[in-house]
């Protein structure tokens, strides 16, 4: 059996190079077959390719391989894992030069497209011209936009272009919806996920992708995200606080469900900030903030309401008159409507709709006592 060597190979030594600590760490094996991994005790995982787990430390091991395009779209591959196919083969397939970089088991760093050069330049540059055969590096150059611009990083002028093209000629269309939430989720939530959506709009994909962000929507859009940001919110609270900034909301909301897999959660949320973010700081009576945190279903899913009020005071910075106040009324009502004793006051009250009538009552005065509001 020929010697088998293996690598440490993309996002690991891109980051160990730019000083940050590994995501995840993944390695190729140059000189071996299927058999000899089983053999070595590795665990078989792959489906469309040849990919083993280590005994030992669980992480991906991958067949050096080469891929050739058959076919449009995200699938359209046929892949060609063998002994005989070298480290460098298996690099040049990939899609950036600094995620196409492998490191030795004793430090060395073979860089056979200049990875290292474009991170010093902070450049996003594709590995070969085979990039434009896979319409998921679109995304997936927009995403690494949005993780390193901290860093200075930008999208180079020929892989944009190269992107552009690729746009123009349909390929963008043949991404599947799974795929394109998947990379718009992780982008969500890096550092700066607006480059992301400029980078889409850069290269002409997002009004493909993204119909209802182009154009007018994408300033205010963009203008609550990152004050989402600034609030730490997660991911699918930034989603619902550009929603609430964008020319007819729900609209937007319904054709983002018909394009893509939006989980439960986040499309509950979005459409609370839709609904609730105008009337966010208007309350001036406790019927008013009871109301409010009723249509919010605050009493039965009470852990909803931080993720909410972020959303809204998001959308109330972009617009300039955040007012931290109205945060804490609504957090001090349901407080004080939650202090009571429902099941009590219910028994009081009899059966039927009796005990919810006097247990909205007792909400509304125990909201009107806390904040010394009137209950009208």
């Amino acid at each position: 059996m020929a010697e088998i060597l293996s690598y440490l190979v993309g996002g690991a030594v891109r980051d160990e190079l730019l000083g940050l600590e590994p995501r995840e760490r993944d390695w190729v094996v140059v000189g071996a077959t299927p058999e000899d991994m089983k053999a070595a005790g590795y665990r078989p995982v792959g489906k469309d390719f040849p990919v083993f787990l280590h005994p030992r430390t669980q992480e991906e091991y991958a067949l050096a391989r080469t891929e050739r395009k058959t076919a449009p779209g995200y699938h359209g591959f046929e892949c060609h894992a063998a002994p005989d196919v070298s480290l460098e083969e298996d690099l040049q397939r990939r899609d950036l030069t600094i995620n196409a970089m492998a490191r030795t088991a004793d430090g060395e760093i073979i860089d056979p497209w200049g990875g290292q050069q474009d991170i010093e330049a902070r450049r996003l540059r594709h590995v070969s011209p085979a990039f434009s055969e896979d319409p998921v590096r679109i995304l997936r150059v927009a995403r690494f936009a949005a993780r390193f611009a901290p860093l200075g990083f930008r999208v180079a002028d020929d892989t944009l272009t190269l992107m552009r093209r690729m746009v123009d000629n349909g390929e963008v269309d043949a991404l599947v919806p799974e795929r394109v939430w998947q990379e718009t989720c992780r982008a969500l939530g890096e550092t700066q996920p607006a480059a992301f959506f400029h980078v889409l709009t850069d290269c002409g994909a997002l009004a493909r992708l993204f119909p209802w962000l182009d154009g007018d929507a994408l300033a205010p859009a963009l203008a609550r995200l990152e004050q989402a940001i600034t609030l730490q919110a997660p991911p699918h609270v930034r989603l619902a606080a550009m929603l609430t900034g964008v020319p007819a909301p729900q609209s937007a909301l319904e054709r983002l469900e018909q394009s893509l897999p939006l989980p439960r959660q986040w499309r509950e949320l979005a459409d609370l900030a839709i609904r609730l973010c105008p009337d966010y700081d208007t309350h001036n009576s406790a019927e008013t903030l009871l109301t409010w945190l009723e249509s919010a279903d605050a009493f039965r899913r009470p852990q909803r309401l931080p993720e909410l009020l972020q959303a809204c005071a998001a959308d109330r910075l972009a617009r300039g008159h955040h007012n931290p106040a109205a945060r804490q009324r609504l957090e001090q009502a349901l407080d004080a409507a939650q202090a009571l004793d429902t099941g009590a006051i219910a028994r009081a009250a009899g059966p039927g709709p009796q005990a919810a009538r006097a247990i909205r009552e007792a909400r509304r005065e125990a909201i009107a006592r806390a904040l010394d509001l009137p209950h009208e």
